[in-house]
């Protein structure tokens, strides 16, 4: 399907940043730092060198002082205390963070559990809450879910345990009867940022008891690349105190420097970290939030989609280097189990809609598979949401019980695409961009005429074709090393902070080939309109070989990388896509 190339920015007002920021002389990325600034110089700075120093106080979360004064409670009376999570990655560092911490404090009286995907399903379970009750637990931590799970807070009410919930997801009509309720997404919120991951959340709240505690923020530090795992994996905007995390957390995960009130910091990354590197020939790379999305990630959180999700805690959790090595090993085995039952449930499903001759006149994609693997549906409504580009979700029965995986396209708001069929969902939850729906099987019809019914009269012309956002135009004469460092500074990349795209028009070919084992990519040779020659990959795109090759200029759109070939360093065309 063809993309449209949308410009991206308008013109800057050049000689306003040139004095006041006469750093950034490159005009490029004087427009690009202006438009994502709105142009105010203190947000730019800020940007661009994030510090520690800015996070915001976490006692401004409504319940906060609630949930420091119950824990600080646990601990004074010796209490056993149990941390929840979610079994996806952000649940998983979530506990792994939380449990880690509070474990340095408090040693003999932590547990953490992770719900069973197929037979607890998501969010807090009664099965949890008696797991805890056995173990003698008066306190759940709940991380990364809890926000709509009324009923089974009551139940652990009624069993004398009390909760604190640290969630980011959207709240229901009425919040549970925690102790405390942590949410930025609570209508009464009184937090500056509302788009902290669940793991972020958990973080806040371990900032708070080390600030009620006088307890050095460095012993907190030590687990900040688990929020950078998180933030990237959960597709939450990497803006505002998430950049902050973000930043710092990359630092860990690559055993940087940093510094924090003039103090320099140096920490190895987690033992958990340095064996998934090794095990997926990491270790010589500077990690960036890439790696951590599409290689570091998906591992996590195969230990769940293929297994248990506590074998992803146990992992991120081990101080055994050695331990954490054969763990690795074993989710790095459960994440190869999971391609291939995504690749061909993937199969199954197109086929599936390649039999209802009315596909292509839809405004969304709904398809179910009785025996499909619940583990990986959502991955798969994300390959049909890249295939088909309309809102998807992919169904698999559990029991007597439909559970699928939703996914969006572009500003398309998910969650109220869903909100608007409640009358046929038992249990719903998640966010604009991705969520998660239970329904009875005998509803599965009325939901999806109600569902499309609600996407046909929502979507936006615009938001029904894939659009690229072109940064702006720009000629090969700029793509030097100064210019490549200078981007950098933007990192880590990501929702509302994407890696910019540049387009180059009028390019010639001068000796592309196509490379790979199976042939379907592109080592683009090509020289642009000021003589200056790049090179570039095309992944997936031999395709256009053989419509290049006639010497015709073409253009193409890219992102910029440094590569080494031959023993020659250069920053590289990464190709995202060729108009001829």
């Amino acid at each position: 399907m063809e993309k449209n190339w949308i410009q991206a920015s308008k013109e800057p007002k050049l000689t306003f940043y040139e004095k006041t920021m006469p750093y950034f002389n490159n005009r490029h990325l004087v427009e690009m730092l202006a438009i994502r600034t709105n142009w105010n110089v203190d947000k730019a700075n800020e940007f661009i060198r994030p510090k520690l120093e800015n996070l915001y106080d976490p006692f401004l979360f409504n319940d906060m002082a609630k949930a420091v004064d119950r824990i600080e409670k646990a601990f004074e009376n010796c209490e056993k205390i149990l941390v929840y999570g979610d079994y996806d990655v952000d649940g998983t560092t979530a506990v792994a963070l939380v449990y880690s911490f509070l474990k340095e404090i408090y040693p003999f009286n932590i547990f953490y559990y992770v719900p069973d995907r197929y037979t607890e399903g998501y969010g807090v379970s009664f099965k949890g809450v008696d797991y805890a009750q056995e173990k003698g637990c008066s306190l759940i931590i709940a991380l990364d879910c809890g926000i709509k799970d009324n009923s089974k807070i009551e139940y652990a009410n009624y069993k004398g345990i009390d909760f604190i919930i640290c969630d980011h997801h959207t709240p229901g009509d009425e919040l549970p009867k925690a102790v405390a309720v942590l949410d930025a997404k609570r209508s009464d919120n009184t937090y500056p940022f509302n788009e902290l991951s669940g793991c972020g959340v958990g973080f806040k709240f371990m900032q708070a008891v080390c600030q009620h505690k006088n307890i050095p923020f460095d012993k907190l530090l030590k687990y900040i690349d688990l929020t950078a795992v998180s933030i990237g994996s959960d597709i939450v905007p990497i803006v505002d105190e998430n950049r902050i995390l973000a930043y710092y957390g990359l630092k860990k995960l690559n055993g940087e420097e940093f510094y924090y009130n003039s103090q320099k910091y140096k920490f190895e990354p987690l033992p958990c970290f340095n064996a998934i590197k090794k095990e997926a020939k990491l270790e010589s790379k500077t990690i960036s939030m890439t790696d951590s999305v599409f290689t570091i990630g998906p591992r996590i959180n195969a230990a769940g989609r293929i297994h248990l999700g506590r074998d992803a805690v146990r992992l991120l959790t081990t101080k055994d280097i050695l331990e954490a090595e054969k763990f690795a090993k074993e989710i790095s085995d459960f994440n190869q189990k999971r391609k291939n039952l995504d690749r061909n449930i993937t199969t199954e499903a197109l086929k599936k809609l390649s039999l209802d001759e009315n596909n292509d006149k839809k405004f969304s994609t709904i398809v179910y598979g009785e025996n499909w693997h619940k583990g990986v549906v959502g991955i798969v409504a994300s390959r049909l949401t890249e295939t088909f580009y309309r809102p998807t979700i992919v169904f698999t029965k559990i029991g007597d019980i439909l559970t699928g995986s939703a996914r969006s396209v572009s500003d398309f708001n998910l969650y109220e695409a869903l909100d608007s069929c409640r009358e046929y969902l038992t249990a719903f939850g998640g966010h604009k961009f991705a969520a998660g729906l239970n329904l009875k099987f005998e509803n599965f019809n009325a939901f999806e005429q109600k569902f499309e019914e609600y996407v046909k009269n929502h979507i936006l012309p615009s938001q029904r074709n894939p659009e690229i956002r072109i940064e702006r135009e720009i000629d090969f004469k700029s793509l030097n090393e100064n210019f490549y460092n200078k981007l950098k500074e933007f990192e880590p990349f990501g929702p509302e902070n994407p890696e910019p795209i540049f387009c180059t028009r009028n390019v010639t070919d001068m000796g592309s080939k196509i490379v790979g084992s199976d042939k379907k990519h592109l080592r683009l040779e090509v020289v642009d309109n000021t003589g200056i020659p790049k090179i570039g990959i095309a992944f997936g795109k031999a395709d256009f070989y053989d419509k290049i090759k006639n010497k015709q200029p073409f253009d193409i759109c890219y992102t910029l990388d440094y590569n080494e070939f031959n023993g020659i360093a250069s920053v590289q065309l990464v190709i995202k896509d060729i108009k001829i």
